[in-house]
């Protein structure tokens, strides 16, 4: 799919259909998150991919914004493992975490999957749930899977403010 045709149809899905997402795909959209550009290349992040379903029901115990997908991504980084500015100690983690989360939803889109970036839940909850997370902060739920024949865009998604307002142009 043309990058610009996958940027402006990926949306925040809240309804997936009961269809098992392919291997193959799951290969490609994990495979685009690994190579992700992270600070320095320090590469601080892991993904659990989580697709068995009584981890995936389990998981309804930590974030109210489960919406029937079957495959679910959880980003994490690990903040003793990367990047830190020298100017103000800014550590790159959860930086480099969320590019890796974009590049995760952006490649599930084109391959004609649709995502929600969860931010809601309890991680504390979640690290229980999901194997070798000691040291890792857990930063995003990724749900991915097939839309639904109900499911759209939100009334808001269209909405953003003007280009005149978004970017200080300096010449």
């Amino acid at each position: 799919m043309e990058f610009n045709t996958v940027i402006q149809n990926r949306y925040s899905c809240r309804a997936f259909a009961a269809r098992a997402v392919e291997q193959e795909k799951v290969d490609r959209i994990l495979e685009a998150g690994r190579i992700a550009p992270t600070a320095v290349n320090k590469q601080p992040v892991h993904v659990w991919a989580v697709t068995n379903p009584g981890t995936l029901e389990a998981i309804k115990g930590v974030t109210r914004s489960n919406y029937g997908a079957l495959v679910l991504l959880v980003v994490g980084c690990r903040p003793a493992d990367a990047w830190v500015r020298r100017y103000d100690a800014k550590n790159g983690a959860e930086v480099d975490a969320s590019i890796v989360a974009t590049y995760l939803m952006l490649a599930a889109e084109n391959e004609g999957l649709a995502t929600l970036w969860v931010g809601s839940f309890d991680p504390a909850g979640l690290a229980e749930l999901l194997p070798g997370t000691e040291g890792y902060e857990l930063v995003a739920m990724i749900n991915v899977g097939y839309p639904s024949d109900s499911s759209a865009p939100s009334a808001m998604h269209g909405t953003r403010i003007p280009m005149g307002e978004f970017v200080t142009k300096v010449d």
